[in-house]
């Protein structure tokens, strides 16, 4: 994992030269997104034997894998304001630690109860991970003043691709899943711990004697319209992170089938269609970066959510499956580089309380992410199932019109200028 985020840190180093303390943070940075995507990926990959050994039908599954997600809505909203108080360099590897060793429950478990006690903690832990690094994420961008973010959320993906095959391995050695889970969380464990010393200390926040000197009362009056502002556009950054998460999520659980039952191909055949939208999503984060420091975030998420909607328009009218994978690779492709942006966004939109902020649009968009598959489960009993994606190809296309709202990038606390913005 860690040679992988070396390669990764070197293909993406900059042009002009950075100080090494913020170098080695955006590595153990590229570090903890890759471990974050390595736990959830190995879980993933041993979920049906998992369910086997807790004698629980798919349809318990299916409820149970509701208290992950309620977990993991917890960990972010308690989490974002630890963040901000305490700094990312404590709560990060607290976080990486809770989430490595919260991978173990599930393989212990031993029936649906204690499955789903073991899930409620893991996405706790995942939650908890997921909101503190990308804090740490925008305080590291905040550095370079250039967009890096889109590339943390590139390595995640590699991190789950790497599971998939440690996985596939260890499932073929016919090794149980309690000894797998435990064993990568104790590796996670000690990884979490490694690279906190390359972490960024937290901000420097006003002293009650530079208020003073301003005026209070002066201060007072001047922030709170920005303070409100920068709260409406949180609420709209986290609407779009909503319909543009749902999207995401209608293509992990729903491509595949749409494939096989919607044109009759083989299994093996319609896995190329997920296969075809996770690859030309991970490609595309890697490049995004370099996208929005030429064409500004609000033409990575208004082109991108654009052709996104452009791609499902055609995997709903597509004759044959090569013109599907087309279609799922080019929305893999589009929304790329979307979510990171509302991220950034969301965390630079008032440095003194960026965890917060990057919580409430992480956590209404992992809602988002789970409310998905749910909602297009019942249209399916309506329509064809390629029908259905006509409702994310709307969400879609609505996200892409409300692309201003990440341009409104002024650090409010410090009155300078977005230190990403062209």
């Amino acid at each position: 994992m860690f040679v992988i985020v070396s390669i990764v840190t070197r293909s993406a180093a900059p042009t002009r030269s950075v100080a090494a303390p913020l170098r080695r943070a955006r590595a153990a940075t590229f570090g903890y997104f890759g471990l974050n995507g390595f736990l959830l990926g190995v879980w993933v990959v041993h979920i049906p034997t998992i369910e086997r050994r807790a004698g629980i039908s798919h349809a318990t599954l299916g409820w149970l894998l509701l208290l992950l997600g309620l977990g993991a809505f917890a960990g972010m909203h308690i989490v974002g304001p630890l963040a901000d108080r305490l700094g990312a360099r404590r709560v990060v590897p607290v976080s990486a630690v809770l989430c490595s060793v919260a991978l173990a429950g599930p393989g212990l478990a031993t029936n649906g109860w204690t499955l789903g006690l073991a899930l409620l903690v893991l996405g706790f832990g995942n939650g908890c991970l997921d909101v503190s690094m990308n804090t740490h994420a925008v305080q590291v961008e905040a550095g370079y003043a250039r967009p890096v973010m889109s590339a943390f959320h590139a390595v995640f993906s590699v991190g789950g691709f790497a599971a998939a095959l440690v996985g596939a391995r260890t499932l073929a050695w016919e090794l149980s899943p309690r000894v797998t889970l435990s064993i990568v969380a104790a590796i996670g464990a000690v990884l979490a711990l490694l690279a906190v010393g390359a972490l960024l200390p937290a901000r420097p926040s006003a002293s009650p004697a530079d208020v003073t000197a301003a005026g209070a009362d002066d201060a007072d009056s001047s922030s709170a319209p920005a303070h409100a502002a920068t709260r409406r556009r949180i609420r709209v950054l986290a609407a779009v992170a909503f319909m543009l998460m749902l999207s995401e999520g209608v293509a992990n659980d729903w491509s595949t089938i749409a494939a096989r039952d919607g044109l009759g191909v083989s299994p093996a055949t319609a896995a190329l269609a997920y296969g075809a939208f996770a690859g030309a999503m991970t490609v595309g984060r890697f490049v995004a970066d370099r996208v929005a420091a030429r064409a500004g975030a609000v033409a990575i998420l208004r082109w991108g959510a654009a052709v996104a909607a452009v791609a499902l328009a055609i995997v709903v009218l597509s004759p044959s499956i090569a013109v599907t994978i087309v279609g799922w690779a080019l929305f893999g492709l589009g929304l790329s580089g979307t979510v990171p942006q509302l991220f950034s966004a969301a965390g630079h939109a008032d440095p003194a309380t960026a965890g917060a902020n990057v919580s409430r649009v992480a956590g209404l968009g992992y809602l988002g992410m789970l409310a998905g598959p749910a909602v297009i489960g019942p249209l399916t009993h309506l329509v064809e199932i390629r029908h259905a994606f006509v409702l994310p190809l709307l969400l879609c296309a609505i996200a892409a019109a409300a692309a201003p709202a990440v341009d409104a990038r002024r650090a409010t606390a410090a009155g300078e200028p977005h230190p990403v913005a062209p």
